[in-house]
C-alpha cells in the first residue's frame, strides 16, 4: 500500500502521462498567422492543436522571431505559411532554429498556402528598391478571398491526411463542412454588397485586392506613395484631390498601421474612413475566419450606404 506522502506523486505522473497521451492522439499545427490557423482548426477539430505565430492586429511582414516560437516549430508536426515572401524577415530563421526536419520546406508537414491559390500582382519587368516594400511573388493577402479559404482548407486537409491517414475521414468531414459554410456566407456576404457594385474606395495600403476583386469593390488609389512608405505633405493633398475628383465613398484603412494620414485624408474630404481586419483577432469580434469577413463587409457596406 502507498504512503499518503507517495499517493499525490503517483496521482502527478498519472495526470502527466494522460496529458502526454491526449496530445500525442493530436497533431501539433503552427501556422505563420491566425487566418492559417483558424482554417486548420476548423478543418482538424478535435484532432489538431494550433497556435498561431503573429496575432490579428500585427503586421505580418514583422514579426519578432521569438525563442519561444522555435520552441513551438520544434515539437510541430505541421507548419502552415503564407509564402510569396510575407514571411521572410522571419519565418525561415524560425524554421531553420527549430532542426525539425518534418516542417522544412519539402517536408511531410510543410505547407505553403500560396500553393493551391491564383496568385494577383506578380510584378514584371525590373524591379528595385525604389518601388518600396515590393512583392517580388506577387501579392500575399489571398487570405482575404473567401474562395481562396475553401482552397487552402482543401491543401491543409491533404496534408493532415498524409501524417494520419487514419483520421482522413474526419480531416475531409471538417473540409466539407468548412467550404459549406464558406458557400452559405459567401451567398449572403456577395448579395449585400451588390448594390455597391463598382464603388471606388482609396486605401492606405494595397492589402486588398483579393477581397475588392470577389466582392466587386474598386480601389482608385492609395495613401501610401509606395507600399511601406509613409506619406508626405505632399502625398496627403494628392490623396485629398483625388477623393474629391474621383467619387470615392469610403477609405480603408488597416489597423497595425498609423491612423493618423486615413484620418486627416477623411476629415478633410468629409469621406467616411473605416478599419478593416486583415486577419482573425484584427477586432474585438473577430475571432474566426467566417467573423473576418462578417465584420468587413458590415463595415464596408455601412460605410457606402452612407454616400449614396
Amino acid at each position: 500500500m502507498l504512503s499518503r506522502a507517495a499517493r499525490p506523486l503517483l496521482f502527478l505522473t498519472a495526470a502527466l502521462l494522460t496529458a502526454e497521451a491526449e496530445s500525442q492522439d493530436r497533431l501539433r499545427v503552427v501556422a505563420t498567422i491566425p487566418d492559417l490557423a483558424d482554417i486548420a482548426r476548423q478543418v482538424g477539430g478535435d484532432r489538431v492543436e494550433v497556435e498561431s505565430i503573429a496575432v490579428g492586429v500585427q503586421d505580418p511582414h514583422y514579426v519578432d522571431p521569438k525563442p519561444s516560437f522555435v520552441v513551438k516549430l520544434n515539437r510541430a508536426d505541421a507548419f502552415i505559411q503564407v509564402g510569396l515572401d510575407l514571411e521572410i524577415g522571419w519565418a525561415p530563421t524560425l524554421l531553420n532554429q527549430s532542426r525539425n526536419s518534418r516542417i522544412q520546406r519539402g517536408g511531410e508537414g510543410h505547407i505553403d498556402a500560396s500553393e493551391v491559390v491564383e496568385i494577383l500582382e506578380r510584378p514584371t519587368g525590373p524591379i528595385s528598391r525604389a518601388e518600396g516594400d515590393i512583392h517580388i511573388l506577387g501579392n500575399p493577402h489571398y487570405w482575404l478571398d473567401p474562395v481562396n479559404g475553401k482552397r487552402i482548407a482543401a491543401h491543409v486537409a491533404g496534408v493532415l491526411s498524409k501524417l494520419r491517414p487514419e483520421w482522413a475521414a474526419e480531416f475531409e468531414a471538417g473540409r466539407a463542412r468548412f467550404a459549406e459554410r464558406i458557400d452559405a456566407a459567401l451567398s449572403s456576404w456577395l448579395s449585400r454588397l451588390k448594390p455597391y457594385e463598382g464603388r471606388a474606395v482609396l486605401a492606405y495600403h494595397n492589402s486588398w485586392p483579393y477581397f475588392t476583386r470577389r466582392f466587386g469593390i474598386r480601389v482608385a488609389g492609395f495613401i501610401e506613395p509606395k507600399p511601406g512608405i509613409p506619406p508626405s505633405p505632399r502625398d496627403l493633398v494628392r490623396a485629398i484631390e483625388l477623393v474629391r475628383t474621383g467619387r470615392i465613398h469610403a477609405i480603408v484603412h488597416t489597423v497595425y498601421y498609423d491612423a493618423k494620414p486615413s484620418r486627416f485624408v477623411a476629415e478633410k474630404t468629409g469621406a467616411r474612413m473605416i478599419t478593416l481586419a486583415t486577419s482573425v483577432g484584427g477586432a474585438p469580434d473577430v475571432e474566426d475566419y467566417f467573423d473576418l469577413f462578417e465584420h468587413n463587409v458590415g463595415l464596408l457596406v455601412a460605410a457606402l450606404s452612407e454616400t449614396e
